[in-house]
């Protein structure tokens, strides 16, 4: 009984430590342009995944694909599923977007950006988180999620002749 007494102190006092210590360290995003047309390759730590670096099969995953039906600027609906997410918006350009998210109870943050690449008919996305070495699994699934979200609103405005409206910079 003593033994789980100490256990629930000791866990106590880390619960009111560690999330003051991480928020601090979370600090400010770093700089988050893409640079030369494509997303930043993921760190060797397990907290990071992206659509641009196929030779890293570790933090790989596949880029969304833009249905040859759709013509008209993805931007407006890539933010709508980001904010549908809880995601804050931080950068955007005419076919980039930067955004935020925050977990519940530690308060980590994450980076996710999205580079639209319409020649090859592509939204490249990279997901990393700013602290730790594991993520378990969080950005991956984070991801996995926007392609979810992502893939159902397009189905259903192709579906519907719904579309988002239409942009010529794309």
């Amino acid at each position: 009984m003593k033994t789980i007494h100490i256990i629930l102190s000791i866990c106590t006092v880390v619960g009111m430590v560690l999330p003051v210590n991480f928020r601090t360290i979370a600090g400010a995003a770093e700089d988050r342009e893409p640079v030369a047309d494509a997303l930043a390759k993921c760190p060797k730590k397990p907290n990071c995944v992206c659509s641009e670096d196929k030779d890293d099969a570790k933090h790989y995953i596949e880029p969304l694909i833009i249905p040859k039906e759709i013509t008209v600027d993805l931007l407006p609906l890539l933010k709508e599923i980001i904010q549908e997410m809880e995601g804050k918006m931080q950068a955007e350009t005419d076919r980039y977007l930067a955004a935020t998210f925050k977990s519940s109870i530690f308060k980590f943050v994450d980076d996710l950006e999205i580079r639209i690449d319409s020649p090859r008919r592509v939204i490249h996305i990279r997901s990393a988180a700013r602290v730790g070495y594991s993520d378990f699994g969080v950005n991956r699934k984070r991801t996995k999620l926007l392609k979810k979200f992502f893939n159902n609103k397009i189905a259903a405005d192709i579906q519907t002749g719904n579309t988002p409206p239409t942009n010529s910079a794309q």
